[in-house]
């Protein structure tokens, strides 16, 4: 029972990024992204397992997040740290690539743990 708590709760979270990514530039990939992230809880809490899915799933956000390290890193020896919660600045694209960089590794984390329970 804890256990389908905890799936809930992170499928809410996944489904409220999707939500949040609508007013995104590129809204498609990321809702579909965080989306995906929170079906595959929902359908932990009925029982169902796929180890497999859940593996390229993980997988597949680690792989997209590459595209995002020279913005992390960019971003890494900005004095500022303080940028990545403000506006986002056209002159600044590393913010948003290390806001996206951030959500893929978020959404990876909690598929390991997906990974790891089943």
């Amino acid at each position: 029972m804890k256990q389908k708590i905890i799936y809930g709760v992170l499928a809410v979270v996944f489904a409220l990024f999707a939500i949040v990514q609508l007013n995104d530039p590129d809204p498609i990939k990321w809702v579909a992204m965080y989306t995906l992230v929170s079906i595959l809880f929902v359908i932990r809490i009925f029982g169902l397992k796929n180890k497999s899915l859940t593996l390229v799933v993980m997988l597949v956000l680690l792989g997209f997040s590459l595209f995002y390290i020279p913005g992390f890193l960019e971003y890494l020896v900005q004095p500022n740290k303080n940028e990545i919660i403000g506006e986002m600045v056209y002159e600044k694209p590393y913010i948003e690539e290390t806001r996206e960089f951030l959500g893929l590794w978020i959404a990876a984390g909690a598929i390991f743990y997906l990974y790891k329970k089943s």
